[in-house]
């Protein structure tokens, strides 16, 4: 940690109590995970652009944090879900948000992982390997190419693209178990409304993220039976 001069003891604390905030336990071995998990990408990020956010502070919060806040319902969906082997799909995961923190607070379910950016991917990539993160697997495509070697339980984006664009994308790895989960800003009313007639929202869930600014939501789709 020292290498990006971070202050691990506090970062800790506040990693900790902002998880709690979320409805997220995370244990001393996570927490450590993802602390080092956020300086690999503030070390990375210097050179080669991965995020806009510079300040591992804001980081903490608009990456970990914000990534975090959709753990309480994966977990509620791997718990109903009636497979052994279960599979989550984060499309345009950039620097691997939210799938590597997702990852390493669900080490019982397999990640795939996918960025049509190679700077990024690559960094996802080298990060799982010194992280030791063993049920990530990264594809450096698109999703309309991505062919899924299994079920797809779980998709999830952040703010990747339009919720219409994001179904549609996600046709032919989705089927009508599959759930897609995206994560947006403001209560994205007219996407909602231009969702093609295949795909219904399931639900929709305000979030608050400790030191945010702003609104953020997640909605859930399912295509129609």
């Amino acid at each position: 940690m020292s290498e990006t001069n971070l202050d691990f003891k506090q970062f800790s604390e506040q990693l900790k109590q902002g998880a709690v905030s979320v409805g997220v336990d995370l244990s001393s071995t996570e927490i450590q995970l993802l602390l080092d998990f956020l300086a690999l990408l503030n070390k990375w990020n210097k050179a080669y652009n991965l995020s806009a956010i510079r300040n591992p502070q804001e980081m903490l919060s608009r990456h970990l944090l914000d990534s975090l806040s959709l753990l309480p319902l994966l977990r509620d969906c791997r718990k109903a879900a009636l497979t052994e082997h279960f599979t989550v799909l984060d499309v345009g995961t950039g620097p691997g948000l939210p799938g590597i923190p997702l990852a390493i607070c669900m080490p019982d379910s397999d990640f795939a992982l996918l960025d049509s950016n190679g700077k990024k991917t690559r960094f996802v990539f080298q990060a799982c390997l010194e992280l030791g993160i063993k049920n990530v697997k990264v594809s450096n495509t698109r999703i309309e190419n991505y062919q899924s070697p299994c079920q797809v339980d779980i998709v999830v984006s952040r703010a990747f693209a339009s919720l219409a664009d994001f179904a549609l994308g996600c046709d032919a790895v989705a089927d009508t178990n599959t759930r897609l989960i995206a994560m947006k800003g403001q209560y994205p009313t007219q996407e909602i409304a231009d969702l093609p007639t295949t795909w219904n929202v399931i639900r929709t869930h305000a979030l608050q993220i400790p030191d945010l600014d702003g609104a953020r939501h997640f909605i859930e789709l399912a295509k129609k039976s």
